[in-house]
């Protein structure tokens, strides 16, 4: 009994002894098993992590750090600041991966993707287009400009603003949505409607005296500043104390003579003020590429001095064109909008600079005339002002001596003076005629007399 007792003991404690060792084994499988697991786990689903670009990002860890390993150092840069802590630092856009080992042998893996900052230039075109609805995105290496701009313009101005602020060209892609426009035929006409208005506007003033004495005076002169028609003595006639005088050559608007006492006075004492007003309205029609021609005024003669075979001078007649002129030549782009080049001219005789050979007068011409290029949508007004001189002209002309006595001088001293305003205004608007759309017909003039009216055909008959 004692002896099957104690046998059956001891192989109940060795059966007891056998659970626990494999009770022990199967615990650290299965805790190798989950540790593996969880390496596993932590291996196919690594952490990410986004920098802009010259950024940088501070990782802490619980545990010390043992080692770390960078993937793509051209793109990430990793330092360590202590133990436990790593500094990240972005150089340039990409993505790269990040293994972190600390010293229990345990791993962190991230991905880390670097892209560029567009906030500076978000801020940029918002700036510069503060109406435009312009998205900036940037994802690694690339930046996106995205939204429905108003024009073609714009859009270009936002992509120089990107080409300028990035490091390259190729790292922009722009999906900017441009409204397209219809694209107008470049035939037609094109009716030009231009107002010409012109002021001048002149102010004489003159004041001098020619004083003389006549035979039979005792004393004979003649007194004169020279600036308005001076007495001369007659060629071929004696001057006497009996008999004699002086030859004028303009009486000025006053004469004064005493008999008595022998004493004649010419005064010029006038004042003039001019006005000459132009107004012109020509409408002309020109095809969309072709010159015109307008000019409402007149052509002058003047002789002109031409040798001839003989060596002895012809004299001929020549013809100059003035008055109001304008040429033009529209040309009507794709976009619908009228390219102009035009020159107007306003033009008049102006015969206080005339010359006189061979006993022909020749007035000089007084021009006003501008030539400029635009560009205008159909019905716009582009308007020329600011052509305007002023000038005055003074002469004054006096006898030195007698001239400076005050009041008493004033009877030898002669002045002029001549102050001129002139002031030009040319406004043009061109206008698209299509053939389908022809313009409505003018009124016809006003005519300040009725003309003479047709009588019917059966009552002319009867006379």
């Amino acid at each position: 009994m004692n002896s099957s007792t104690s046998s059956r003991g001891i192989t109940i404690l060795a059966m007891l002894a056998l659970a626990t060792v494999f009770g022990l084994f199967a615990t650290h499988e299965v805790a190798a098993q989950t540790e593996g697991g969880s390496s596993a786990g932590a291996a196919d689903s690594p952490r990410a992590l986004h920098l802009l670009v010259r950024r940088s990002l501070l990782i802490s860890s619980p545990v010390r750090i043992k080692r770390i390993s960078m993937a793509d150092p051209n793109v990430v840069d990793a330092v360590v600041a202590d133990p436990n802590q790593i500094v990240i630092n972005a150089k340039s856009p990409g993505a790269s991966s990040l293994v972190i080992w600390d010293e229990n042998g345990q791993t962190q893996t991230f991905d880390v993707v670097v892209d560029l900052d567009s906030a500076g230039l978000r801020e940029k075109i918002r700036e510069a287009l503060p109406e435009e609805p312009i998205d900036v995105q940037a994802t690694r290496e690339v930046v996106t400009l995205a939204g429905r701009v108003s024009s073609q313009e714009v859009a270009d101005r936002a992509i120089a603003i990107a080409h300028a602020m990035l490091p390259k060209k190729e790292a922009l892609v722009s999906l900017l949505q441009v409204p397209v426009a219809p694209v107008a035929p470049t035939v037609g006409q094109v009716l030009l409607q231009v107002k010409f208005a012109e002021v001048d506007r002149n102010t004489i003033s003159q004041l001098g005296a020619n004083w003389m004495s006549l035979p039979p005076a005792k004393n004979i002169f003649s007194v004169s500043t020279q600036q308005f028609g001076p007495p001369s003595l007659p060629q071929g006639q004696a001057l006497t104390g009996s008999s004699g005088g002086f030859q004028l050559s303009d009486l000025l608007n006053l004469f004064i003579f005493r008999p008595d006492l022998d004493i004649a006075a010419t005064i010029k004492l006038l004042q003039a003020e001019n006005l000459l007003q132009i107004l012109a309205e020509p409408n002309v029609l020109a095809e969309t590429g072709k010159d015109a021609t307008f000019l409402a005024g007149g052509e002058f003669p003047f002789p002109v001095v031409q040798n001839t075979s003989g060596g002895l001078p012809v004299i001929t007649i020549m013809f100059r064109e003035f008055g109001v002129r304008l040429n033009f030549t529209p040309v009507i782009t794709p976009d619908g909008l009228i390219h102009l080049k035009v020159a107007p001219e306003v033009s008049s005789l102006d015969f206080s600079n005339a010359v006189s050979i061979s006993g022909f007068t020749i007035p000089s011409l007084s021009t006003r005339k501008v030539e400029s290029q635009m560009v205008l949508r159909d019905g716009q007004t582009f308007v020329i002002a600011g052509m305007l001189s002023n000038q005055v002209t003074s002469q004054f002309s006096k006898i030195p001596g007698i001239g400076d006595i005050p009041i008493l001088g004033k009877l030898f001293q002669s002045r002029a003076m001549n102050k001129s305003r002139n002031e030009l205004l040319v406004m043009v608007t061109p206008r698209i005629v299509r053939p389908d759309a022809p313009p409505p017909v003018p009124s016809e003039p006003q005519f300040p007399i009725p003309f003479l009216e047709a009588k019917p055909a059966a009552e002319a008959g009867k006379k």
